[in-house]
C-alpha cells in the first residue's frame, strides 16, 4: 500500500497542468496572454537573433 504522499505525487504526475498569465494595460485592465502572443514574441526574437562568428574560439 502506498503512502498518502506517494498517491498525491502519482496523481499530480498524471494531471495536465495549465498555467494562465496576464499583462496589465495602462488602464489597469487584465489582458490574458494567449499562445498567439507568445508565438509572435518568439518570432520577433528570432528575427533579431544573430549567430556568433564560426571562426571565433571560446576563451
Amino acid at each position: 500500500m502506498s503512502s498518502p504522499d506517494q498517491r498525491a505525487t502519482d496523481q499530480h504526475n498524471t494531471e495536465t497542468e495549465i498555467a494562465h498569465g496576464a499583462v496589465i494595460d495602462p488602464s489597469g485592465r487584465e489582458i490574458p496572454i494567449t499562445e498567439g502572443m507568445i508565438q509572435n514574441a518568439c518570432s520577433e526574437l528570432e528575427k533579431e537573433l544573430v549567430e556568433p562568428p564560426k571562426d571565433s574560439a571560446p576563451e
